[in-house]
């Protein structure tokens, strides 16, 4: 060999070794657990089924809720061709949390809670990654409730782009159908801050006086498949309100799901595509999303059925915590997203404190009670996309609480908070 075929030989070793290098760099910074807290109850032993019923059936959660290519019915997203760099913090302090009279660590906080992803950022940079239960990075987490802010985000620019005239049209200008219902003449607005007025009793019981339950009859039952007009039925009994629409919030899945069909019904496009062609390709998804669908009418199911893996859900908000923009490009207007999340632009019935005890209610977004914007994302069994813009700071953390939102046990999303409290202290972030 002569030397120039020497020289290339060694500068193609070194390259090949830096690339490998980086490659162990990067892996050593995510932490992988093949087991969890409780793990015996949630599987371990079955190396975690997919099996119907995570709902109900504790062993089925961890499995199923990461395993969406398995649901019968899906539709992909496709991931961005320019994904956005998410790379390492060189150098982060450590993450510190108050629970009780004790400074706890996220290595105590994994210990106790039964988180299946867990990934903070500041400034666009991971400060950690974790993984329990044996999920992995490439993995899709179901989000439940959190796809209610896609949602949201998507009527935005709808409206920016004019296929929905105003927010303050009422559904039935893009749904004639369920003009007769009391949802065919909430506006747009009313449906997008949870304020239709309609009775709806969202329990997650699963049990027959559970309306979130009756209406997912409507949507998934088999003896329903491919029959849209049992929707027009539920939606067009629904005549009543037990308050005026825009007088309160009441937090009621069916909102979402109604929106998405007037997404659909606006632009002519599935909310797939609207997902993907403004969102996950403009902000540089890095994999692709599914949208679980509805066997009734082939719709997505806006309300929670969006599934996406942490990194591209930390992408996510690292869009809403630029406003909007990715590389000074608006990719959701602006002045709707502060509309969506800002708590002094709510109305007073939506407010910290008067909308729940704790959170205001923005645009299918949850509003933090502090004086920096600080805004959520969040699934009924611990799935959370955490943003504060002006700190640059996000946490996503997908998980398998026990018990939903608000039923028995509010003890571990009392901890999530108190970690979001410790990360925003810990990175420079304000609690106030």
């Amino acid at each position: 060999m002569n030397m120039k075929g020497y020289l290339l030989g060694r500068i193609a070793v070194l390259c090949l070794f830096a690339v490998l290098s980086a490659s162990a760099t990067a892996n050593d910074r995510i932490k992988q657990n093949p087991s969890g807290p409780d793990a015996g109850k949630l599987g371990e032993d079955k190396n975690y089924p997919f099996c119907a019923g995570a709902l109900t059936r504790f062993e089925c959660r961890v499995g199923t809720w990461s395993a969406n290519d398995r649901v019968s019915i899906t539709d992909i997203v496709r991931a961005s061709g320019n994904p956005l760099p998410l790379p390492y913090a060189e150098d982060s302090p450590e993450i510190f949390y108050r629970w009780g009279f004790s400074n706890k660590t996220v290595n105590d906080y994994l210990a106790e809670n039964k988180a299946t992803s867990l990934i903070i950022i500041k400034d666009g940079r991971i400060v950690l990654e974790h993984y329990q239960y044996g999920r992995l990075p490439s993995m899709r987490f179901r989000s439940f409730s959190m796809a209610k802010t896609f949602t949201a985000m998507l009527v935005g620019i709808a409206h920016h782009k004019g296929f929905i005239k105003s927010l303050d049209d009422v559904v039935a200008d893009y749904w004639p159908e369920i003009r007769n219902s009391a949802y065919g003449q909430t506006t747009i607005r009313n449906l997008l801050s949870m304020a239709s007025g309609v009775p709806f009793k969202e329990l997650y019981t699963w049990t027959p006086d559970d309306d979130i339950w009756v209406w997912g009859q409507v949507l998934y039952s088999e003896k329903n498949r491919r029959k849209p007009e049992v929707i027009t039925e539920y939606l067009n009994s629904k005549t009543q309100r037990e308050a005026g629409q825009g007088t309160r919030f009441k937090y009621a899945t069916i909102e979402t799901e109604i929106l998405g069909r007037v997404l659909t019904r606006a632009t002519g496009k599935s909310v797939t595509r609207l997902t993907e062609d403004w969102l996950w390709a403009p902000m540089g998804a890095e994999s692709e999303a599914r949208w679980i669908l509805a066997t009734t009418d082939m719709a997505e199911a806006t309300g929670g059925g969006f599934n996406a893996t942490s990194r591209d859900y930390a992408r996510f908000g690292i869009l809403l915590a630029n406003d909007g923009k990715r590389d000074a490009v608006e990719i959701i207007p602006r002045e709707f997203l502060l509309d969506a999340t800002d708590s002094s632009r709510l109305p007073t019935r939506a407010k910290p404190g008067i909308a729940t005890p704790y959170y205001g209610y923005g645009y299918q977004t949850w509003i933090f009670p502090m004086k920096e914007r600080t805004f959520a994302l969040q699934g009924i069994h611990g799935q959370v996309v955490f943003v504060q813009p002006a700190s640059k700071i996000v946490m996503v953390q997908t998980s398998v609480f026990d018990y939903a939102s608000g039923r028995q046990d509010n003890v571990p999303w009392q901890k999530m908070t108190a970690l979001w409290r410790g990360v925003l202290r810990s990175l420079g972030g304000t609690d106030d």
